[in-house]
């Protein structure tokens, strides 16, 4: 066997190693960042009361049965400031300056109230979920779905 061959064997084993170890290396930060996409977010839809109990009367009191739940999920407050939430009609209901707490809930109700750190008001005379199917999608200042809720039939 020649030298030349003998290195080139060399030269080959060393390529094939040395890309062992870098696949090695590389595929937990694949897997990691894989996870990344399926982590909780930190805001999230947490539960939504769409079919308001009792009559469907457009009564103040009625519309402020139909809600949704938003939750900080993290141990920092958080800013809502520009966030929507909308329904798969297009209605939409934006955010003021309002800082949800550290593993709180905020409910944000269809009818007419007054703001508190726990519930907010959408101020709607008509209601906003439909009660057979709608998804809720909740976008924060930039635009970027934070979180959906989608219940009943697809459209």
């Amino acid at each position: 066997m020649s030298s030349a061959s003998s290195s080139v064997r060399r030269i080959a084993a060393t390529v094939l190693a040395a890309g062992a170890i870098v696949s090695a290396a590389a595929l937990p930060a694949a897997a990691a960042d894989g996870d990344r996409h399926h982590q909780r977010p930190r805001v999230e839809i947490s539960r939504v009361q769409a079919d308001s109990p009792g009559r469907e009367d457009r009564s103040n009191r009625s519309l402020n049965s139909e809600w949704v739940e938003i939750t900080n999920t993290t141990r920092d407050g958080i800013n809502l400031r520009g966030w929507t939430l909308r329904d798969s009609d297009g209605n939409r209901y934006r955010f003021d300056n309002v800082r949800i707490a550290p593993r709180a809930t905020i409910r944000i109700h269809t009818g007419n109230g007054r703001d508190t750190r726990t519930d907010l008001f959408q101020d709607r005379r008509n209601y906003v979920w439909d009660n057979g199917s709608d998804t809720a999608t909740l976008r924060d200042d930039r635009g970027r779905t934070v979180d959906t809720e989608s219940w009943g039939r697809r459209r």
